[in-house]
Order: structure tokens, then sequence, then C-alpha cells
């Protein structure tokens, strides 16, 4: 069994480009960098930061255009996939993309935490143009006990 599955979380390095393949499809592509911190055996922090070039295709990728930005938090699930081409100097060229499936915004910059709707290639897509109404999350102000909970 093989499988060729990413899945990441981090923010645009990049605004969204958008273009449109001689079909007619739109194609979207952006860069996403993740984080990673640890401490070394000497108990020093140490942080490492990678970045991973991410392609989205039909309507998702319009919504991505659309509602995306520079420094805009996102989760993407895909797969890994390298292209090679000339180079107009006789080099080859290689490029590792990350072709997603689905992508996930996050939350936007000075927002309450509410999260932007799904943009999913499969599913239906009438939520994710349109706006939530969910700005902020409503906790019942009644204390639980936890002898209450029957498990």
């Amino acid at each position: 069994m093989y499988l060729n599955r990413a899945i990441i979380i981090g923010n645009l390095t990049r605004d969204p480009e958008e273009r449109q393949l001689p079909s007619g499809a739109a194609v979207t592509s952006f860069s996403v960098a993740t984080n990673r911190v640890w401490k070394d055996k000497n108990g020093a922090k140490q942080e490492d930061t990678q970045y991973h070039n991410v392609v989205v295709f039909g309507i998702q990728a319009k919504n991505c255009a659309q509602y995306l930005r520079k420094g805009s938090s996102v989760l993407v699930e895909g797969r890994m996939q390298t292209r090679s081409w000339d180079a107009p100097d006789g080099t080859k060229k290689y490029r590792t993309e990350i072709i997603a499936d689905r992508v996930q915004f996050g939350a936007r910059p000075g927002s309450t935490g509410a999260v932007a709707p799904v943009a999913d290639s499969g599913g239906d897509q009438s939520q994710a143009g349109g706006k939530e109404a969910l700005d902020t999350i409503e906790y019942p102000e009644d204390e639980i006990n936890p002898e209450d909970i029957p498990f």
C-alpha cells in the first residue's frame, strides 16, 4: 500500500497568484511557511522554518485567490508532486508542490477567533462564498459540577 498525503498548517508568505488553464479552469498558487520549535541537547531554543509551494484548482482556487492574503493562516491537505522542466539556460529545473485537495482558512487577523468556511474540492460550495454569522461563541453561564457528569 502507498500513501502520498501532506497536511500543513501555516501562514501565507505572499499573496496568491491566480491563473487560467487553456481549458478555462482556475489555478491558484501560493507559498506557506511552517515553523518548528524545539530545545537542543544544551536546552537552547531552536527554530526552523520550512516553505511549501501549494497549487489549488477549480472553484477552490477562486476562493483562495479571493479570500487569502499574505500572512493569512491556512490548513492545506493534499498530495506531494514534483514537476520538472528545461530552463532556457539548458539546465533541468525541479519544483516540489502540494496539490491541494482541501484548503481551510484560519482566523482573520483582528477577528474574535471565528474560523472562515472550508473550501473543499469535493463538497458543497454554497457556504464557501457566503459569510458566516458566527463572530463569537456564547458559552452558558451555569457552573458545571463534575459530579453531575454521568461518566
